[in-house]
């Protein structure tokens, strides 16, 4: 028996480990590390080069 604690996943929950994002600019489609959002908001993702884009969204 093991002695860890289990909670009952919830749906909003994201399971750990590697989230991959894609740039939201229309036509990039690339890799997306960077994300911007204010709290209690859904984050926008936007690879390197798009950025800046992501500063309206703060």
């Amino acid at each position: 028996m093991s002695d860890e604690i289990r909670l009952p996943r919830q749906d909003h929950v994201t399971t750990p480990g590697i989230q991959h994002h894609f740039c939201e600019r229309s036509s990039c489609g690339r890799d997306a590390g960077w994300g911007f959002a204010k709290p209690k908001q859904a984050p926008h993702w936007f690879c390197f080069e798009h950025r800046a884009d992501g500063q309206r969204f703060l």
